[in-house]
C-alpha cells in the first residue's frame, strides 16, 4: 500500500530549524515524499498530522442535507465541501454553506478530501463509490450499500486492492435501544418487528424491502450470529410499481426464527422490535430511542429493576427501562466511521456486513414476488 505525504507540511515545521540532526530528517521526510508521489498508482489518503479529517458529501438531498450539517459540527471533521449532480440543489446549498466548495465532479472531491458520505440514489451507489474507492477515498454509503449483489461484489474487490475503508449506514446500529440490549448480551429464540411508515415518493426506487426492512433485517443478523435456512415472504405493490408492504419470517440453523413487517403506506409510524429469549424479554421502540428490558431474577437476587411477581410463584422479573442518550444517531453513525479512519481501526458496519443484509432482503423480494405471482394466477 502507498502513502500520500504531504511534504509542504513538513517543510513549514523545519523552516526554523537550522540544526543538522533536524535538517536531516526534514530532508528524508521530503525525499520519502517525493519518492511515494511518484510511485503511486493506487493509494489511501491518510491524514498524517492525525488533526481533522477532510470530509465531503456525494448527494445533498433530503438525507444528504443532514450528512452535511454533522460533518459541519463534528469535531474532527473538516468540511470542505459538496457534490450534487442537480445544478439547483447545489445552488441551494452553496448559500447555505457559504464557507466551504460546491465541487463541480467527483474527480474534484476525490483530489481534496479524505472521507466521503454517499447519499445517491441506490442506482448511483455502485458508480459513485467505484471511482471514490479507486481513488483511495474512504467512503460511508447509506443503505442499502448497492442496487445488486453484483456491484456490492465489485465495491468489495475495489477496496481490498486500495485499502480504503468502506462502511454502509445502517444507523439503526446506533440506536440507543439497540447498543443497550447489544451490551446486555442476547441470544434470541424469536424476534418480531415492525417498521411502518406513511408514503413518500421519494423511497419509490426500491422496493420497501430495500428500503425499510433493511433495517431490521441488518439488525437480527445483528443479534442472530446464525446461518438462515429458509425464508418466507409475501410483498405486495399498492401504489407505487414496486412492493409497498412486505412479510417475512427468516429461520436460522440455531433455532432461531425472525418475523419481520414493513410497509410504506401507514397511517401511522412504527419503528418496534420484540426480542424473546430464555429468561428475557426485550422490547424496543426505536422511534423512541428506548429499551424495556425484562429477565428473570435468579434465586436471591438483589439488584436495580422493578420487581414482578409470576402469579403464586416465588419468582419475579426484574424490569427496567433504557432510555435515549440525546445524542444524534447519525453524528454517532459519523463520529464512529471518522474514529475508524483516524485510529486505522474496523468500521462499525462493514462492507460485508451490508451485502449480506443486502442479499437477505433481494432474497426476500424474489420469494415475495414469487408468492404474489402464484396468488395472482390462482385468481
Amino acid at each position: 500500500m502507498d502513502f500520500i505525504f504531504q511534504s509542504n507540511k513538513y517543510k513549514s515545521v523545519f523552516a526554523d530549524t537550522q540544526s543538522a540532526p533536524a535538517q536531516q530528517i526534514a530532508l528524508s521526510l521530503l525525499t520519502c515524499s517525493a519518492y511515494l508521489s511518484n510511485q503511486r498508482k493506487k493509494c489511501v489518503k491518510v491524514n498524517i498530522t492525525m488533526d481533522k479529517i477532510k470530509t465531503a458529501v456525494v448527494g445533498v438531498g433530503s438525507l444528504g442535507q443532514h450528512h452535511l450539517k454533522w460533518l459541519s459540527r463534528i469535531e474532527n471533521s473538516e468540511l470542505v465541501g459538496f457534490y450534487d449532480i442537480d445544478t439547483e440543489c447545489r445552488a441551494r446549498f452553496a448559500k447555505k454553506y457559504d464557507n466551504i466548495i460546491v465541487f463541480e465532479s467527483l474527480a474534484q472531491v476525490a483530489e481534496m478530501v479524505e472521507v466521503v458520505t454517499i447519499v445517491v440514489p441506490t442506482s448511483e451507489h455502485c458508480e459513485v463509490a467505484s471511482f471514490l474507492i479507486d481513488k483511495g477515498v474512504h467512503c460511508l454509503i447509506e443503505k442499502p450499500v448497492t442496487a445488486t449483489l453484483d456491484e456490492a461484489t465489485t465495491l468489495q474487490e475495489k477496496a481490498r486492492t486500495t485499502g480504503a475503508k468502506v462502511a454502509v449506514g445502517h444507523i439503526e446500529r446506533f440506536n440507543p435501544a439497540v447498543q443497550a440490549v447489544l451490551e446486555m448480551g442476547v441470544k434470541p429464540a424469536f424476534i418480531e418487528a415492525h417498521r411502518l411508515a406513511a408514503f413518500d415518493p421519494r423511497g419509490t426506487d426500491v422496493a420497501v424491502v430495500r428500503d425499510l426492512m433493511i433495517h431490521d433485517i441488518d439488525l437480527v443478523l445483528t443479534f442472530i450470529e446464525s446461518e438462515i435456512t429458509d425464508i418466507q415472504a409475501s410483498t405486495v405493490a399498492v401504489v407505487s410499481d414496486q412492493a409497498d408492504i412486505a412479510n417475512a419470517r427468516l429461520t436460522f440453523a440455531c433455532g432461531a426464527v425472525a418475523n419481520l413487517t414493513a410497509s410504506r403506506i401507514s397511517l401511522h409510524q412504527m419503528r418496534k422490535l420484540r426480542i424473546f429469549q430464555q429468561s428475557s424479554y426485550f422490547s424496543l421502540d426505536l422511534a423512541q430511542k428506548q429499551a424495556d428490558i425484562y429477565r428473570l431474577a435468579a434465586q436471591g437476587e438483589v439488584g436495580e429493576g422493578l420487581r414482578i411477581p409470576i402469579g403464586k410463584s416465588d419468582r419475579k422479573l426484574i424490569y427496567t427501562r433504557k432510555q435515549d442518550s440525546g445524542e444524534d444517531m447519525l453524528q454517532m453513525e459519523l463520529s464512529a466511521f471518522l474514529r475508524a479512519v483516524q485510529d486505522d481501526k474496523p468500521v462499525s458496519v462493514s462492507l460485508e456486513q451490508g451485502t449480506e443484509a443486502l442479499r437477505v432482503a433481494l432474497e426476500v423480494e424474489r420469494i415475495g414476488q414469487e408468492s404474489l405471482n402464484r396468488m395472482l394466477t390462482q385468481n
